[in-house]
């Protein structure tokens, strides 16, 4: 039975149960209980760890969307400037294709006019009667040498003698390469021998075609034409070719849009039946307090040792505040893909807070900026504020050099927190008024020493701005109302 000292909460006697259940029967029942709400109070604890995964889940999936945009419109811009260059390509080609085939004819009737004079002089044979002073044994000689016509040898010139001997000797120049020397033809027989082959070669550039045959201008103009129609086509061609390439591009991004919303939806059901998991059981918790507040006031106080137990069991359930952008189970067009025209705004994890424990912000940090005001009051706890040490006080240098190691240690402990990407986040708001109102404080401070700055009120008004920013500081730190300290709420 019941111990007849056990009372209700209220310090009234306990109702008598239906059943009548020992003591120890009640302790255990009352356990039961106990243990059961703190199991479901673990379970429950995993609930703020599951909503910032889910928070994570959804910025990721935000970037890759972003990612597979981005990927697409760098696609779409090299499609279309591939085409440009290919249509700006041909275009120029069929533009030149007049002074190609123009190009092409001169070569050829330069080709032609070379074949007709090397035909002409192969055929214009050297003899005694044609070149004054050579005779039939030097054009034996040259026959020996190769050189029988006018085509055989293009110059002459004066070089050293074969043995090193006797001075310089005219030399022949053939044709198919190298010099000869025939003893007996020096300067007043090798003048004749090339007035005689430049007149052989006027000759033969007067006898040459100055026009190409019909026949041959007309294959040039076949093969321009012929170029003209495959530039034309793959002109013609090109802007299907760009919208094939676009369509694949599309497809590729359709796809891969696909392939997101398919994880988003899929992520977003596994994250909506973990939610209803965690509702199931705060539902559970809720009726267990109440069995254990109903058991409380049936059987009243069971004994010293589970009084603290049942006190923390009967705390009410912790309240998670309701996520942005984060799908609700019933509401499902949350889960939905986003559409080409919509821009949800992406998840900031940065809870509100008072500005001294910086929460989770997934990209976002603290600048790195801030170092510079850490280093300069480094060096202003170091050296001071510029007050000659041999008229400050002492207490005066010592203050100035501790409200320096102040700010240092301050600015250090906001800003290392949200530089780590676990705890990232930007600096409270009011944390760059009070700094800059702090290091108007201290050039005020450096300046009331000096007899020649003190004299011209410099350093009051010094001093009265930095109060402005020291009070406006203050005040943006010390406001409640700061809502998230968001890329809007940063540090000023």
């Amino acid at each position: 039975m019941i111990d007849s000292t056990t009372t209700r909460r209220d310090g009234s006697a306990p109702v008598p149960p239906a059943a009548a259940l020992s003591s120890a029967e009640v302790r255990a029942e009352r356990r039961r209980l106990i243990e059961s709400i703190r199991a479901l109070r673990r379970l429950l604890d995993k609930r703020r760890s599951f909503e910032l995964a889910d928070r994570r889940r959804l910025n990721r999936e935000e970037r890759e969307r972003d990612r597979a945009a981005a990927a697409h419109g760098k696609a779409l811009q090299r499609i279309h400037e591939r085409q440009v260059r290919q249509e700006t390509s041909l275009t120029r080609q069929l533009d030149g294709l007049d002074a190609k085939r123009e190009s092409q004819e001169k070569r050829a009737l330069s080709v032609l006019r070379r074949e007709s004079i090397e035909r002409a002089l192969g055929s214009t044979y050297l003899t005694a009667s044609q070149v004054n002073g050579i005779g039939d044994g030097l054009i034996r000689d040259l026959a020996a040498q190769g050189i029988r016509t006018a085509a055989d040898f293009k110059r002459v010139s004066w070089d050293k003698a074969p043995n090193g001997k006797g001075g310089e000797v005219l030399y022949i120049h053939r044709a198919k390469g190298g010099k000869v020397h025939i003893t007996g033809i020096g300067e007043h027989r090798g003048r004749p021998l090339m007035a005689w082959r430049q007149s052989a070669v006027a000759r033969a550039e007067a006898r040459a075609p100055r026009e190409l045959p019909p026949d041959q201008r007309h294959r040039i103009a076949e093969i321009i034409e012929a170029e003209r129609k495959r530039l034309r086509q793959e002109l013609a061609q090109a802007p299907r070719a760009a919208e094939a390439a676009r369509a694949e591009a599309v497809k590729v991004h359709t796809d891969a849009l696909n392939r997101l919303a398919a994880d988003h939806r899929e992520a977003a059901d596994r994250a909506a039946e973990r939610r209803t998991e965690f509702d199931a059981m705060a539902e559970q918790l809720l009726d267990l307090q109440a069995q254990l507040s109903t058991h409380m006031d049936q059987y009243g106080d069971v004994g010293r040792g589970v009084r603290r137990a049942q006190a923390r069991a009967l705390r009410p359930l912790p309240d998670v505040p309701p996520l942005p952008a984060v799908p609700s189970p019933r509401s499902p067009s949350e889960s939905e893909p986003r559409t080409s025209g919509a821009s949800r705004p992406k998840v900031d994890l940065m809870k509100a807070t008072d500005g001294a424990q910086p929460h989770p912000a997934l990209g976002v940090r603290a600048s790195l900026g801030w170092l510079v005001p850490i280093v300069f009051f480094t060096m202003t706890a170091i050296s001071g504020v510029g007050e000659q040490d041999a008229t400050a006080p002492v207490w005066f240098r010592i203050g100035t050099r501790l409200v320096a190691v102040a700010v240092v240690a301050d600015l250090l402990r906001l800003w290392i927190p949200r530089r780590r990407w676990r705890t990232a986040g930007p600096m409270p708001r009011g944390t760059g008024f009070l700094v800059t109102g702090t290091l108007l404080a201290l050039a005020a401070s450096g300046m009331f020493p000096d007899p020649e700055l003190s004299s011209n009120g410099a350093p009051w008004a010094v001093s009265v701005v930095s109060a402005f920013f020291l009070v406006g500081g203050a005040v943006l730190r010390r406001d409640k109302g700061n809502g998230e300290d968001g890329p809007n709420g940063a540090a000023r």
